[in-house]
């Protein structure tokens, strides 16, 4: 399937179908909301802030993922790889990147806002700036690693899109799942869950609730949770047990965090909101 137009094992000619237009769909409705979000940062002076800075590199990230889901689904219904190996491998890199720049991303959004909230002074900028840096510079190093030789970058069951290899699940990829899934996943989901959780305390006895505190975190464990049994499942045992259809069903539920988090931070903010539809109004009298 990688390299001809032959049906991969375990899939038919109308789930290949499937798969496709689900990931085409995913893709372009986190690109177009996702945009809105960087659209509004770039146009709107009032979102130029710290915190905002942080939502930015958050839809930068989410926009990545959303691009390779788009590199995916054009060579779903294509019904093969038509990149060879080494796009494979960068395929691979780009997304497994992305992908972690947007759970620590996250988790940065999340301790932002609690810094806010329990301190009422704004975040400086040179805090916020370093912050991306490292959630960037951190992300790239651990997506290189498989290139570099721990871990492996292959295909997924369907064979028209690659990610992290946990079909061999020998002591190569379970030493590098395990040390970086406790940075990159644990860690993450720890600070997102305690901030949420200080904020949702702040907010009890003030009254007045601002920011969702439950939905970032239930994102977090259902986007990102599936792919997490999946990884660990293949470092206990073999898993061509499971069907390769059941094996394609968490990267179908991680590519739709990023629009799950442009509704949430994007749409869902006001002050975004301020800015997104002024950008848009713009862009319509244009083409009138």
């Amino acid at each position: 399937m990688a390299e001809s137009s032959s049906l991969p094992p375990g899939f038919g000619e109308l789930e290949v179908l499937a798969v496709g237009v689900v990931l085409l769909v995913e893709a372009l409705a986190g690109l177009s909301l996702n945009s809105l979000t960087i659209l509004s940062f770039c146009k709107n002076p009032e979102t130029r802030t710290p915190c905002h800075l942080l939502v930015l590199s958050l839809a930068l990230a989410d926009s990545g993922i959303s691009v390779n889901a788009l590199v995916a689904a054009t060579s779903s219904l294509l019904r093969r790889w038509p990149y060879g190996p080494e796009g494979c491998r960068a395929h691979g890199f780009q997304g497994f990147a992305a992908a972690l720049a947007s759970i620590c991303s996250s988790a940065a959004v999340a301790w932002g806002r609690c810094h806010h909230a329990r301190t009422r002074g704004r975040l400086a900028w040179s805090t916020a700036v370093s912050l991306v840096v490292f959630v960037w510079l951190s992300s790239a190093f651990w997506a290189a690693l498989p290139l570099l030789g721990w871990g492996h970058y292959d295909y997924e069951p369907l064979g028209t899109c690659c990610t992290l290899d946990y079909s061999r699940g020998d002591r190569n990829f379970t030493s590098f799942l395990f040390v970086m899934a406790f940075f990159n996943f644990l860690l993450p989901l720890f600070i997102t869950l305690t901030s949420y959780r200080l904020m949702g305390q702040k907010q009890g006895k003030t009254g007045h609730p601002q920011v969702n505190t439950t939905l970032p975190t239930r994102t977090l464990l259902l986007g990102w949770g599936p792919y997490a049994l999946l990884y660990l499942c293949a470092a206990a045992t073999d898993v061509t047990f499971l069907s390769p259809r059941l094996r394609m069903v968490p990267a179908l539920i991680a590519k739709t965090v990023p629009t799950v988090n442009a509704v949430h931070y994007g749409l869902g903010s006001e002050v975004a909101l301020r800015g997104i539809w002024p950008c848009l109004s713009s862009q319509r009298s244009k083409r009138d």
